[in-house]
Parts: C-alpha cells; sequence; structure tokens
C-alpha cells in the first residue's frame, strides 16, 4: 500500500490563526505562571496545573468532532511533519539538569526527562524510516512511537502528581514538582506539553484515516 505525499493546505490566514492561538496559549501560560494562579497547596493528588494540560487537549477533540472543515484541515496535514516536529522533545533534558542542581524531585525530573529524550531521539530514527518507506507510516512501529509518546507525557504528569507534596514519603529533603507551577517552568506544562500531545495525536488520527481509507478502497475493488 503506497501513499503519496501531501501538502498542508496553510494559507496566510491559517498560519496566522495559528500564530494568534499560539500567542493567546502563551500568554495564557505566562499569566498564570508569575500570579501563581494555579499552585497546589500540596494537599491534593492532582496539581491543579493539568488543567493547562488537559484544557486545550479537550478542546481539540472537541472542535475536530464537531468542525469538519477543521477535521479535513487536521487530516491534510503532512504526517512525516506530525512526526519530525517529535525531536524537539529533547528539550526535556533540562529536566534533568535541573534536577541535578536540586530545583526539581528524583521521582519526576528522571522518569520525564531521559522519557523526552527517548522520544525525541526516536523520532529522528522513526522520519528515516518514513523517508525510506511511505508504508512506514502503517506498521506497528511507527503507531508505537507515537502511542510511547503519549505514555511519557502520562508518566510525566503522574509522577508530578507523587512528587506535588500530597505524599511526603515519596520525596527526600521536601523538594516538591511545585516548581512547575509557576514561571517560567509551567511553560511546559501549560504550553509545550499540550502542543506536543496534539501533533502526537494528529498523527495517529492521520494514520486512522489513511488506513480506513485503504480499506474502503480494498472493499470496492473486492465488490467490483
Amino acid at each position: 500500500m503506497t501513499i503519496t505525499k501531501q501538502t498542508p493546505l496553510w494559507n496566510t490566514t491559517r498560519k496566522l490563526t495559528l500564530a494568534v492561538l499560539l500567542a493567546i496559549q502563551f500568554t495564557a501560560a505566562y499569566a498564570i505562571g508569575t500570579s501563581g494562579l494555579l499552585m497546589n497547596s500540596q494537599s491534593i493528588m492532582i496539581p491543579p496545573i493539568a488543567l493547562t494540560v488537559l484544557i486545550p487537549v479537550a478542546l481539540f477533540f472537541t472542535v475536530y468532532a464537531l468542525s469538519e472543515h477543521f477535521r479535513n484541515f487536521v487530516l491534510a496535514q503532512d504526517i512525516r511533519t506530525l512526526t519530525r516536529l517529535q525531536h524537539w522533545r529533547v528539550v526535556g533534558f533540562v529536566f534533568l539538569v535541573l534536577y541535578a542542581f536540586h530545583q526539581l524531585p528524583a521521582l519526576f525530573a528522571i522518569p520525564a526527562g531521559l522519557g523526552d529524550v527517548a522520544i525525541g531521539l526516536s523520532a529522528a530514527f522513526v522520519f528515516s524510516n518514513m523517508e525510506k518507506d511511505p508504508d512506514y507510516i502503517f506498521s506497528n512501529g511507527f503507531r508505537r512511537f507515537h502511542l510511547l509518546g503519549l505514555l511519557d507525557f502520562t508518566v510525566a504528569l503522574g509522577t508530578a502528581a507523587l512528587s506535588s507534596g500530597a505524599f511526603p514519603a515519596l520525596i527526600s529533603n521536601g523538594l516538591t514538582s511545585s516548581a512547575l507551577d509557576v514561571w517560567p517552568l509551567n511553560l511546559f506544562p501549560s504550553f509545550i506539553v499540550p502542543c506536543f500531545i496534539i501533533l502526537q495525536l494528529s498523527a495517529l488520527l492521520k494514520v486512522r484515516h489513511l488506513r480506513q481509507q485503504h480499506l474502503a478502497t480494498a472493499g470496492l475493488v473486492t465488490v467490483s
């Protein structure tokens, strides 16, 4: 099964719309981080800052489900670009640096940092396979890469919650993940993470769509 490379329909209006949406999200992240609006009281397990991850992703799913125009726009994107951008996940290395300087707890920083670096480096390998074989996107390896990328975020959110202070026995020296609640580190949960999650979800949705198209075509051929 072979697919042709598709060019995203990025006109000026859509570029401007994306830039405005990203600017709004970045501004909101800055406002939340500098005001301490969603700081965790350390008495609850789920950090309030997690809302800044969940809300953009929920909005993406909602608009995707309700708007055919938006759905077609997402499915028109180049799946190679959606995957290649995951290379920037290596920026998660900063968590390991902050752990080394006693700014973040090991319970969060080590799995989150190593996971991000692993996904970021793996993106180059996955992209290389896509360039060699366009049908690689239908492989278990391609799907596993994106699912592991989403799992990495799930682990990061989970360990951030466990090291938030709600469970003192899990942290040492009183060091919690509270640094992620304020600027500039809240930029990760409030801006960077939801963007990468949406990119990976878009890639998986695109693969599902292409697979459904192939199955429909195969069905028509069989009938005829």
